[in-house]
Order: C-alpha cells, then sequence, then structure tokens
C-alpha cells in the first residue's frame, strides 16, 4: 500500500493498482491512542466536514478494541500456521529496514484482525477534461488528493455528491494507512496475501509505510507516494534475497507479481499521457469525451480492471508511480548506499514548496546533481 489521509486516517491511500497491493494497516496503544486520535480530529475540525472527522475518530477507536500483541498474535494456535510464520517475520523486516537507513518506530508490535477486505476505502476526484485533483488542505499533512474512510458506504456517500458536481470519482480499497508517526501502527489481517508472494509484499508494505514515518514533506503527496513505492519495491527484493535466497519460491512469486505490476503501470502510463494530449487539443468537448471513453474502456480490457476507470484513477496512479528513473539515479550517485540516498533526500523536508509538485524528477535532480552530499 502506502498513502496521505490527515493524521488518523492516513494511509488509505495505499496502493492498490495490482492485487498484490491490497494490503492494510493501522494501529492502536490503547486509550492513549484513541485520545490522540480524537484530539486529532478537534484540530482538523475547521477544514473538513464533521462526518469525517467523526468516522476518522471512530474508525481509530474500533481498531483499538481490536489490538493485541504481536507476539501474542504470532504464537496464538488458533490461527493458520501461515499467518503465524508471516507475523513472525514482522520484526525482521523492521530490523532490515532500520539496517538500511528507515527510522526505528513503534510501528507493528501489535496485530489487528479485520473483519472487512480493506482497511479503508479512498475517495478521490479529478476535472473529467483535465489532469486536476480536487484536494483537501489539513494541518500537519498539508495538501492531500484524496480522503480515507473506513466504512464503504461512507465513502459512498462522501462520493456521490463529487460526482453529481461533475467530478471523476474513484472509490478504492486500500490495505493500509499511515498516521505518520501520531499513533503507533500495527500489522492488519489485510496485510497477508495468499501464494508464495506474500513474504514479499508483507515486507513491501511494511518498509513502504516505514518511510513515510522516516521521511515526509508536508505538502507533497507525489513525492512521499512515489518516493514510498520506489523504497518498498526495491527494498522487499534485497530483503527476499537475505531472508530466503535469490532463487527462492517467495522471490520468483514476488519478482512475478513485479512484473505484471509493471506492465499494468505502463498500460496506465500511456493511457495518461494520450488523454492529456487529448484534453490540451483543440477539439471539443464532446470529441474529448468521445475519445476518453474509448480509451479508458481499451485500458480497462488490457488490464483487467475490476472497476470503472476514469481521470481520477489515473491520476492517482501517477501519485504512487513519478520520478521512478530519478529515484533510481539518485541512488546510484549515493553509491548503492540506502542510508545516503535517504539523508540526500532529507534536504527536501526542510524545502518551501509553493505548490504540490507534479515532476517529481526535477525536484530529486538537483540532489544528483549535488552529488549525494
Amino acid at each position: 500500500m502506502s498513502e496521505r489521509l490527515p493524521a488518523p486516517a492516513r494511509r488509505g491511500a495505499a496502493r492498490s493498482w495490482s492485487a498484490r497491493r491490497r494490503r492494510r494497516r493501522a494501529r492502536t496503544g490503547g486509550v492513549a491512542s484513541v485520545v490522540l486520535a480524537l484530539a486529532l480530529c478537534a484540530l482538523l475540525s475547521g477544514c473538513t466536514q464533521v462526518r469525517y472527522l467523526a468516522q476518522a475518530g471512530l474508525g481509530q477507536l474500533s481498531m483499538a478494541w481490536r489490538t493485541e500483541s504481536l507476539r501474542e498474535a504470532a504464537l496464538d494456535a488458533r490461527r493458520p500456521w501461515r499467518t503465524r510464520a508471516l507475523l513472525r517475520e514482522v520484526p525482521h523486516i523492521k530490523r532490515f529496514g532500520e539496517r538500511h537507513g528507515l527510522t526505528p518506530t513503534g510501528n507493528y508490535r501489535t496485530y489487528v484482525e479485520l473483519d472487512r477486505p480493506a482497511a479503508v476505502w479512498v475517495v478521490s476526484a479529478c476535472e473529467p477534461l483535465r489532469f486536476r485533483s480536487k484536494t483537501w488542505t489539513f494541518p500537519i499533512v498539508g495538501t492531500i488528493p484524496y480522503l480515507g474512510w473506513f466504512d464503504l458506504e461512507d465513502a459512498r456517500a462522501f462520493a456521490a455528491p463529487l460526482k453529481a458536481a461533475g467530478w471523476d470519482v474513484d472509490v478504492r480499497p486500500a490495505g493500509a494507512y499511515s498516521t505518520l508517526g501520531w499513533l503507533e501502527d500495527p500489522v492488519l489481517s489485510t496485510m497477508i496475501s495468499g501464494g508464495d508472494e506474500a513474504l514479499g509484499e508483507l515486507a513491501n508494505v511494511v518498509l513502504h509505510e516505514s518511510l513515510h514515518a522516516t521521511l515526509y514533506v508536508k505538502g507533497q503527496t507525489r513525492l512521499n507516494e512515489s518516493l514510498a513505492n520506489f523504497v518498498g519495491d526495491e527494498l522487499a527484493k534485497l530483503y527476499l534475497d537475505e531472508r530466503v535466497g535469490p532463487f527462492s519460491a517467495e522471490k520468483t512469486a514476488y519478482m512475478r507479481g513485479q512484473e505484471r505490476s509493471e506492465a499494468r503501470a505502463r498500460a496506465l502510463h500511456d493511457a495518461y499521457v494520450r488523454l492529456d494530449r487529448l484534453y490540451a487539443s483543440p477539439a471539443s468537448d464532446a470529441e474529448k469525451r468521445a475519445e476518453k471513453e474509448a480509451v479508458l474502456a481499451r485500458l480497462a480490457a488490457d488490464i483487467g480492471a475490476r472497476r470503472r476507470l476514469n481521470n481520477a484513477s489515473l491520476v492517482q496512479f501517477r501519485v504512487y508511480n513519478s520520478g521512478t528513473p530519478e529515484l533510481r539515479a539518485l541512488l546510484a550517485t549515493c553509491g548503492g548506499s540506502w542510508t545516503r540516498f535517504l539523508g540526500a533526500l532529507r534536504k527536501l523536508e526542510a524545502q518551501r514548496f509553493s505548490a504540490p509538485q507534479e515532476n517529481i524528477g526535477q525536484v530529486v535532480e538537483p540532489l544528483i546533481q549535488a552529488g549525494c552530499q
């Protein structure tokens, strides 16, 4: 996943562009965490609707009542052996990430068994003939292009007036979310997938979300999510090499999933580029709408989409998949050291961006030129 939502319901913005990314995560530290979640809701009350704040607080509260220690969950014989084995991997994944520069946190020391298919449902909206997202602004996290809801019907109810106002709207499930260090995030049952790829996927999510607790640039969702995606994808491969071996069934299954995800990403990117050019063309709005529907229909067939695609779907994809060549070049400039790589990127936290950055490559390029100092 990974996605942020405002503090209590952040990581609804998880990545759900392939089946392997349907992960989840939340946290609980008892009543103290719940009080903090509700305090954050009060802090945000001037910025968004009361019902959103109420569901965020109640959603976090529901996590609190379900929490158990990760160690106890991993030893509970009532759970499948496979689930317990994967839960026992989490401390190893955390230590691996810390050795590569990720900040040690109290996250992932607890476990929550959810009775729903997703941790949150993420609502995003975009103009129908231009890739310009609707955004919401909050203290602490800044401007974000999505909101996460703990209940699907609440998400749909929030989306309905946006659709009625003419926005392209997307409601998607997310398996994990982050509170950006305000609360201790737990492992969620929805972070565990089926098949041999499960270990790699679990590592990916934990490392992705740990990146958010390590480095977060206020108001720069595309930068934050694309960086977390890059770190999660790449470090998960290294973890599998070290933990189970480069030729293991787990590594092979994970890499096959990565290849499918990359093929899907290329198709989404191509559709985005084609539509972006169409929207900038002198064609009439009617012509643009007709061509848009044709492009999206072909895309849905090519990638086997399970829900209707629109501009909101495509622009959210871009949020999680930008700047990869430049991030890879920065890592090489840093001699392959993830610690130096993250140290170079930390300089961005001190920058004052006047607006959300769309071109992540342009943001990272000066760090490359500086030679990873």
